[in-house]
């Protein structure tokens, strides 16, 4: 390219004077911020997360063949998955519903359990079971996927995992995806569509902090727009919370409040180097409790499709019970809920795994 004169006169026989200079200046530059922002456009594509804008939850309301069991193993469970009503905690005039698994000591998942097996008591007070059942039925599920930099040598797998998880669900169950790194973001919005959420992680790239308390705060209430009544969220993380605004004890008071069975995948390193990443199972491992759902800890990340596949199994497999409480007030109080087994002989010991309790409907 010919090189302007000092006088802004370009030499060669071009002709013009500064302004043709000046001219050719502005054409340079504006070369040179185009492609500034076809660089910030290319990073914006490596990072969907950054380019995506959610409005923040509001803060939470401070107001109050034979039938006999068959212990299933992750490769064959969700295979072996019959179909089900309602299995949600819900509190109807005189009817509350509530939804569990059971497992063996090996943590496997354990089917063909009946009325006689469970009893339930609110309060510490029995109560009469009037409805029993093991039905699936759909259910919307929030997948809340880890995307911060500590991810980065876990995504693939973990992907992977989450593939496995909708693929082993009820086909007519919904989704949606909230992504979270620094802040949390949904990155899916409402699908039946497998296709859909598997196309748009594959665009994703973990980088930066961990907003998880946000991130889950965020799925439990994009599940107040759920088409089903069934409701529960997958969380997927590899360690604790470093920039959330929310804190634990706003989101322990959300989760207790809702009616979501949480389940969790956590990659955790072994040696934790700080307290966050110290206090993260722990907080996971609380909140899934609370709601009858579990944590899955990974020791090999090559076991995440199986665990995965475990936890949908579970979804589809579960008893539901139903008892009129002996206490109909009114009172908008929590009740406390417990259920304890009583296995046929022979058995191990089993587990059962339910929701903690529930508020009674207010005037």
């Amino acid at each position: 390219m010919a090189k302007l004169r000092r006088d802004g006169r370009l030499p060669g026989g071009w002709g013009g004077g500064k302004l043709k200079a000046l001219l050719l200046r502005a054409l340079v530059v504006g070369v040179v911020l185009g492609l500034g922002s076809g660089c910030r456009q290319c990073a914006a594509q490596e990072n969907p997360l950054g380019e995506i804008h959610t409005q923040p939850p509001a803060p939470p309301a401070k107001s109050a063949d034979d039938k006999k069991p068959v212990i299933e193993g992750a490769s064959n469970a969700a295979a072996l998955a019959t179909s089900r009503t309602d299995a949600k905690i819900r509190v109807d005039v005189n009817l509350v519903l509530v939804p569990m698994t059971v497992t063996d000591p090996m943590n496997r998942l354990v089917t063909g359990l009946e009325r006689e097996n469970f009893q339930v008591f609110e309060n510490n007070q029995g109560q009469v079971i009037k409805s029993f059942s093991t039905q699936d039925a759909p259910v919307t599920i929030g997948i809340i996927f880890d995307l911060s930099g500590s991810m980065s040598s876990k995504f693939v797998r973990a992907r992977k995992a989450l593939s496995e998880f909708l693929r082993t669900s009820n086909p007519q169950d919904e989704f949606f995806v909230v992504g979270f790194n620094d802040r949390p973001a949904v990155i899916v919005d409402y699908t039946s569509e497998i296709d859909d959420v598997e196309a748009r992680m594959v665009m994703l790239k973990p980088q930066n902090r961990t907003a998880l308390i946000d991130a889950i705060y965020l799925g439990v209430s994009k599940l107040k727009q759920a088409k089903y009544d069934r409701k529960a969220l997958l969380v997927i993380s590899d360690g604790g919370d470093n920039r959330s605004r929310y804190t634990e004890n706003e989101l322990r008071r959300v989760v207790r409040e809702s009616d979501v069975q949480i389940y969790s995948i956590g990659i955790f390193d072994q040696y934790a180097n700080t307290q966050e990443e110290q206090l993260g199972p722990l907080l996971l491992n609380d909140i899934c409790e609370m709601t009858g759902g579990r944590l899955f800890r990974v020791n090999d990340i090559a076991d995440l499709g199986d665990i995965a596949s475990r936890i949908s199994a579970e979804l589809r497999n579960e008893y539901v019970v139903g008892y009129r409480p002996t206490n109909l007030k009114a009172d908008g109080n929590w009740r406390k809920l417990k259920v304890r087994l009583v296995p046929p002989a022979g058995l191990p010991p089993l587990t059962v795994h339910n929701r903690q309790g529930y508020y009674a409907p207010s005037e």
